[in-house]
């Protein structure tokens, strides 16, 4: 194959692609989520930094040791993220005018239109109906365009994995919850500042809440309208944004923000094959040359002799 064919191929499937169809997670109808999923209330005012969620987590997604002990609360004086072994962390924060810091649990929200799902075009990413949003890292192609379209920068890359790097993030503990246990960080929260359950019940308690305890509370569930909502809802006694949570989101979900961009998706899809094979087939070329040429009578190859008279 020549190189100028190869380039015309790929002319060719970009045109076929620019006329194609948008991406089908660009689409237009806004889905407010499944009507029993769940989800997870985070009363901030409750948490006390411990780690256990941390440590929980750890545990049950079998995820490698950190460097210092989860009993260290040390850590909680650096600004954390999620990494590839590690699905959630405690960060502290210093609020003026209030003596006691206060700790926020950070991790997948687990969004109802999720931008993760809707930026993925093999479709590695789901939104089940527990509420969960899961990965299938069977059908993942290492784009990582998930963590581009994070509005909460959550999804990470198994960046030392040589062989089979995945896109690493909570899960909600999706197994366990199909088999009617709690999710780990639930489950081991020993304030009760978690709290697992249908996301619409959730709503009600947090509502309840503000009425019980006038004062107490922003009036605002962070995650009910955040980015057309999340699985994951948090109430908090001072604004969103001074505990590190983004207050600019809007209540568009994902899906719509990035339709646009999106359409370009079936563009990459349809030359992606053209690209390998137009590069397997050029490679191979300059093999069957190289060959060829090594394997030619010296006197076909060599550079002819200058003349006498030329000397």
């Amino acid at each position: 194959m020549s190189r100028r064919k190869f380039l015309g191929w790929i002319g060719a499937a970009g045109l076929g692609s620019a006329v194609g169809k948008s991406a089908l997670a660009g689409g237009g109808k806004h889905f407010e989520g499944y009507p029993d999923s769940f989800g997870v209330l985070h009363d901030i005012t409750l948490c006390v930094g411990c780690r256990s969620c941390e440590a929980a987590c750890a545990r049950v997604n079998e995820l490698p040791a950190p460097e210092k002990p989860f009993t260290d609360l040390t850590v909680l004086n650096e600004k954390r993220r999620t990494t590839a072994k590690t699905f959630t962390v405690v960060n502290k924060y210093a609020i003026d005018g209030r003596k006691a810091p206060l700790f926020r649990k950070n991790q997948c929200n687990h969004c109802l239109e999720p931008a993760c799902a809707s930026a993925c075009f093999v479709r590695a990413f789901q939104k089940t109906k527990t509420g969960a949003v899961v990965y299938d890292p069977s059908v993942c192609v290492g784009c990582r365009y998930c963590m581009i379209a994070c509005p909460f920068e959550i999804p990470t890359y198994e960046y030392d994995e040589p062989l089979t790097p995945r896109v690493m993030k909570c899960t909600m503990c999706y197994p366990r919850v199909m088999e009617g246990k709690l999710p780990g960080c639930v489950e081991a929260c020993p304030k009760e500042a978690l709290i697992f359950g249908k996301r619409k019940e959730l709503l009600k308690i947090a509502r309840e809440r503000f009425r019980k305890y006038p004062g107490r509370y922003v009036d605002h569930i962070y995650g009910e309208t955040e980015m057309g909502g999340t699985s994951w809802l948090y109430i908090s006694g001072v604004p969103f944004s001074q505990i590190g949570m983004r207050e600019d989101l809007g209540v568009t979900p994902a899906p719509e923000l990035t339709s646009g961009a999106l359409s370009a998706v079936p563009v990459v899809v349809g030359l992606w094959p053209v690209l390998l094979m137009g590069i397997y087939a050029i490679s191979k070329r300059k093999e069957i040359i190289f060959n060829q040429e090594r394997e030619a009578p010296a006197h076909e190859t060599a550079a002819p002799a200058p003349a006498e008279e030329d000397l």
